[in-house]
């Protein structure tokens, strides 16, 4: 029981630190855009949730070292976060989009955070 407190207590403060640098990165308010009801704000911000947890779980079942876990999670945040800056780059207008409410931004976002994420967790399989 010890053990699962500890993994999964680093998991969330992973993620949640994880979560932090993504709201803080971005240049739009998500939790603001998503409590006024805009949906792109929303796939985004789902997507990239998704996302990152896909490498952390891949490294929560092949690990039995906290450090361990805490590396990898680390890169799986940097990973996560220069994917979005290559979206950003690519959408030059992506801050407006998500405002705006551009569903398909959005998407794109999200979407590109789960794949990014499948490949991330694929690659730390060791």
């Amino acid at each position: 029981m010890l053990n699962y407190l500890m993994y999964f207590g680093a998991a969330v403060a992973v993620f949640a630190v994880a979560m932090g640098a993504y709201m803080v990165i971005t240049p739009y308010k998500e939790l603001s855009l998503i409590r006024q009801g805009n949906t792109a704000a929303a796939c985004a911000c789902g997507g990239t949730m998704i996302g990152l947890t896909l490498p952390l779980y891949t490294v929560l079942a092949h690990t039995s070292d906290l450090i361990d876990f805490l590396t990898w999670g680390g890169i799986a945040l940097v990973t996560q976060l220069v994917a979005w800056g290559v979206v950003a780059i690519i959408l030059r207008n992506l801050r407006d989009g998500i405002t705006n409410n551009q569903v398909s931004y959005g998407v794109f976002v999200g979407s590109l955070s789960i794949a990014i994420g499948i490949l991330n967790a694929g690659a730390m399989t060791y």
